[in-house]
């Protein structure tokens, strides 16, 4: 048995498998049980049959509930049965989820330790929902959630429990810091990579001056809040930006907030993103995958951010009793078993495979990703005619864009508390780099005490610099905007090629500004028999995708 806290999991003993295992084994030994992801299916007495008519779910959803669905309006399935990456829909058919809930199964669906520990904690007799009390399950969760952290963090930090979403842990971690400082504005510091030294060094710049530039009844920043992955594109942010934030938010006493949101437990090759870079923030938003398939978020922090009173969100839904077993025996398995090496090890396989596969399709404009975090961005060539030119990778230009308020076409909002809204700079402060905006990601080191003796002079100098960024935002923020009302060639091609993946059996999920992102998003335990057919059958989809006429497509 291997302890975790109050929680005991089970061990299996196994003894390490041959890479070429067939379905529904494991590829290598486990410490804690054999991952069986695979294509077999569960026994029909665990997972009795839906006795519905087939269709009739999905025909009733779209009269029951509201035009706000998302998954549900694109990828027709409903899903009876699951186990690791396999889903089996209520036609019999089935699928290998390379969408695995938006990337917050970790270990696929139904993984058997995460079953096991809901089983426990039901059978204990443990009440289901205890407020912010202590209790054993909280207590293991929490002591296996710092195992995890890096050591810098680990060392002196509190977990603050929050609603069970992504957005309510970013909204605790923005409470957390203005009750910390003080102040009201935090700055929002996501955006696409730059692939070129010009357009980074630019972004950099813009990012440093947004931080510094403190107008006349200005406060000073309350937070900086950065993404390592922009999660809907899979855009990476350079770690040697990340460290040059690092070191520009230090030096200002800003704390510095990043959303592993999408990212942590393993997903992108190290248990957190920020590892890559060796950044050690202030703040890590946790929420996701947290859960091992249950609605879970937390905001790790420094102890020096706890302003010593209860939070303005204590909510009746944090910290759900079953959450936090299914977390922590995932959040133990992915450490003890060292899946996010395994992670690593496969995406970086999968990324060079798909780059060789597509060199000849036109339509594949870049393949992406860290880890088995991925991205196939597509272009129609009848876009790049009407634009005059590719995707930003082809064209090698930053494209800064913001999280949520670029996609929402609210590009360069700065954060009022007062007014309960974002609001927007006028006219006559439209060269300034607007708090709680979008600024791009680049390289390179920190001049913050060449800017500051550089007075009127070097603030002249970032002006173009400033005057370009936010032209670029804007336009970004626009053409967002206009792919919501008419959708692209590049679009419809992305939307057909997962029509054709789901005629294959294959589920990946779309994002991008322009929704011409294909999104891979695999359980940590897939099989290399598994990322075989996953690569085989996205392959297959892009090229009837791109060359219809000599494919059949799926209706």
């Amino acid at each position: 048995m291997v302890a975790v806290g109050a929680t005991a999991i089970a061990t299996s003993g196994a003894t390490a498998a041959p890479a070429s295992s067939p379905a529904g084994r494991s590829d290598r030994g486990e410490a804690a049980v054999t991952v069986r992801p695979a294509e077999g299916s569960a026994p029909a007495a665990s997972f009795p049959r839906e006795h519905a008519p087939r269709g009739a779910a999905s025909r009733r959803q779209p009269v029951r509930e509201p035009a706000a669905r998302t998954y549900a309006r694109s990828l027709p399935v409903v899903p009876v049965r699951a186990r690791g990456m396999t889903v089996e829909a209520a036609d019999g058919r089935r699928y290998l989820d390379c969408l695995s809930g938006a990337g917050t199964l970790a270990l696929g669906h139904n993984h058997p330790v995460v079953l096991e520990a809901v089983r426990r904690a039901v059978d204990s007799g443990a009440p289901l929902h205890a407020l912010d009390l202590a209790t054993p399950l909280r207590d293991t969760f929490v002591t296996e959630l710092l195992q995890t952290l890096p050591a810098a963090l680990a060392d002196r930090a509190r977990v603050r429990f929050c609603g069970p979403s992504g957005n309510d842990a970013v909204a605790a971690a923005v409470d957390l810091v203005r009750a910390a400082t003080g102040r009201t504005d935090v700055l929002s510091l996501t955006g696409r990579s730059a692939a070129d030294t010009d357009s980074a060094e630019l972004a950099a710049r813009w990012a440093q001056s947004a931080v510094d530039d403190a107008e006349p009844g200005d406060d000073a920043l309350a937070g900086a809040l950065l993404e390592p992955v922009l999660g809907d594109g899979l855009a990476l942010a350079p770690d040697t930006w990340l460290r040059r934030m690092r070191r520009v938010t230090s030096a200002r006493s800003v704390p510095l907030i990043v959303d592993e949101t999408q990212t942590g437990v393993g997903r992108t090759g190290t248990y957190w993103a920020v590892e890559h870079s060796g950044v050690t923030p202030d703040v890590l938003i946790v929420s996701g995958a947290l859960g091992g398939s249950l609605p879970l978020a937390a905001v790790v922090h420094r102890e020096e951010l706890d302003a010593g009173r209860p939070g303005t969100r204590p909510g009746l839904v944090q910290a759900n009793q079953l959450a936090l077993a299914a977390g922590a025996a995932t959040l133990a398995h992915v450490r003890v078993n060292r899946l996010a090496d395994r992670a690593a090890t496969v995406g970086a396989a999968m990324i060079s495979q798909l780059r060789h596969t597509t060199a000849e399709l036109h339509s594949v404009a870049e393949i992406r990703g860290r880890g088995l975090m991925i991205g196939v961005e597509l272009v129609s060539p009848e876009d790049e005619a009407t634009r005059g030119h590719g995707s930003d990778a082809r064209r090698g230009e930053e494209s800064p864009r913001t999280g949520q308020d670029a996609r929402r076409g609210n590009a360069g909002a700065r954060h009022d508390e007062s007014s309960g809204r974002a609001r927007r700079s006028d006219g006559a402060r439209g060269d300034r780099p607007q708090r709680n905006g979008s600024v791009g990601l680049g390289d390179g080191g920190s001049n913050s005490d060449a800017a500051r003796q550089s007075g009127r002079t070097g603030r002249a100098d970032d002006l173009g610099a400033r005057r370009e960024a936010e032209s670029r935002l804007a336009a970004t923020a626009a053409e967002e905007t206009a792919v919501q009302h008419s959708p692209t060639a590049s679009t419809r091609l992305a939307a057909a090629v997962r029509r054709e993946c789901l005629h294959r059996g294959l589920i990946v999920g779309l994002g991008g500004s322009g929704m011409n992102v294909i999104r891979l998003l695999p359980p940590l335990t897939i099989t290399d028999e598994q990322m075989t057919a996953v690569l085989d059958r996205l392959t297959d989809a892009l090229d009837a995708a791109s060359h219809p006429r000599s494919h059949s497509v799926s209706p």
